[in-house]
């Protein structure tokens, strides 16, 4: 059998169509290939974006920022050291950008100037912390990536 130009290009637009189709309905499909936004409210949160810039300017002008360990016990969020750890509330929230099954927030009640997120509650790996927190009716913010 013969194949003219005309088939040919009928067969080229059906193998092409064809390889599109094929990545279309893997990517749809395969699991792993799945990626959701970081939040599910991002237009709502990215509307809030200048009070997050104003509140991590609240606290570069502090004279000693939040700082982290990583203990046998868990995460250690440690407090500014000049502050009345009666008068600081807010949240802290963990963020696991390959898994948002793992991602949790937790209230900032302090007993001391330090805050413990247990171990079992953190696998291995890269998180991102964002610490939303008060202190005398001014609002601080804290982000930073870490590898657990």
């Amino acid at each position: 059998m013969k194949i003219n130009w005309g088939t040919g290009i009928v067969l080229a637009f059906i193998g092409f169509i064809s390889f599109i189709m094929y990545f279309v309905i893997t990517m749809n499909v395969d699991k792993k290939l799945e990626h959701d936004l970081v939040t599910e409210d991002y237009y709502a949160e990215e509307l809030m974006y200048q009070a997050d810039i104003n509140k991590l300017e609240n606290a570069n002008k502090l004279s000693e920022n939040i700082r982290y360990e990583r203990t046998d016990e868990g995460l250690l969020i440690v407090f500014p050291s000049n502050l009345d750890f009666n008068k600081i509330s807010g949240n802290v929230f963990l963020y696991r950008p390959s898994n948002k099954q793992l991602d949790f927030e937790t209230k900032i009640s302090l007993s001391e100037l330090h805050l413990l997120i247990p171990d079992k509650r953190l696998v291995d790996g890269r998180w991102n912390i964002k610490i939303d927190w008060q202190y005398n009716n001014v609002p601080y913010l804290y982000k930073e990536t870490i590898n657990y």
